[in-house]
């Protein structure tokens, strides 16, 4: 795929998905922050459903501080692995407190020190809370980065890198949403909507369902 194809690819995802954004609900940094640490292995349906009743009681550190883990657990008890994901949620939220006055911080080092916030987090919150042109890699995005040729690569490290590569500057700062989105409702895993793809006279996918 050459520069241009992917420029081509790109124009038209932006035209497809108007207003690329997360799906997760939320209306801080910080909960956005708790909503990711919530989303590993979960769905955004299912954060949004157990955020839609803990934000309202407790939707900043000191808040969730408050409830303890124990409290906390009954808000996210519906999520998968909840009860690892509210000891780092109440850790992370302690050192909220103790090293940024409670604020989210807007670098990477800072956000990976936090509990429960590896990489893909850290580019998560990056991008879009803090408008920076980084690409979290996700089951959707490293599928169709490999599907397509975008961004061929072993590992998430690799594809992401591949994909900061080869992005075009103007797509940077959307490119993580429309590839999420893309992934999530028509380059699917078992049963990928080829005949309704918009990119898919570019795509490098040897199965493509072209009928």
């Amino acid at each position: 795929m050459n520069k241009q194809q992917r420029l081509a690819m790109f124009d038209r995802l932006a035209i497809a998905i108007p207003e690329p954004s997360t799906e997760l609900h939320y209306n801080s940094p910080f909960e956005l922050l708790i909503a990711v640490v919530l989303s590993a292995q979960a769905t955004d349906k299912g954060v949004n459903k157990a955020t839609a009743k803990l934000f309202p009681v407790a939707n900043t550190p000191d808040a969730i501080l408050a409830l303890g883990v124990d409290g906390l657990k009954e808000f996210i008890k519906t999520i998968g692995l909840f009860n690892s994901k509210a000891k780092h949620i109440i850790s992370l939220c302690h050192r909220l407190l103790t090293h940024h006055a409670g604020q989210v911080p807007n670098t990477r080092a800072e956000l990976e020190a936090l509990a429960g916030v590896g990489r893909k987090t850290a580019n998560v919150m990056l991008n879009t809370a803090f408008g920076q042109p980084t690409i979290a890699v996700d089951t959707h995005i490293f599928r169709v980065a490999n599907r397509t040729g975008l961004a061929k690569g072993k590992n998430v490290l690799e594809v992401e890198l591949g994909l900061m590569k080869n992005v075009p500057k103007q797509h940077q700062q959307d490119a993580h949403h429309l590839l999420i989105l893309h992934g999530r409702y028509t380059c699917t895993a078992r049963k990928p909507r080829c005949q309704d793809c918009v990119i898919a006279d570019l795509c490098e996918f040897e199965l493509k369902l072209i009928v």
